[in-house]
């Protein structure tokens, strides 16, 4: 039992040192895989919504004139945060799909 605790706790310290080094793309990475495998095709094919492309575009054009407040700050990273995620599922989608 001890020595089985020993090898847990050094597996843990190992996972938790590798997130800490670790980054967005690799955290959203191994999800995004296992998310493309479950549908590729449909995965491949999403896009998103014409009334969230007109925000995040908005919120792109307010960043680059300067008049961005906290709060649309944070609601534009949190955009390209699932922006990333999905064109990492939709990257591995399409790599299943050419095999």
């Amino acid at each position: 039992m001890v020595k089985k605790c020993v090898c847990n706790a050094r597996k843990n310290v190992y996972l938790l040192k590798k997130l800490e080094t670790m980054t967005v793309t690799e955290a959203f990475g191994d999800v995004a895989s296992i998310i493309a495998q479950m549908a590729p095709e449909k995965i491949a094919a999403l896009k998103a919504p014409k009334v969230m492309s007109e925000q995040v575009e908005q919120l792109v054009y307010r960043k680059k004139q300067g008049i961005i407040s906290t709060e649309e700050t944070a609601e534009l990273e949190r955009f390209l945060g699932l922006d990333l995620f999905i064109g990492l599922a939709k990257a591995r989608a399409h790599q299943l799909m050419a095999k």
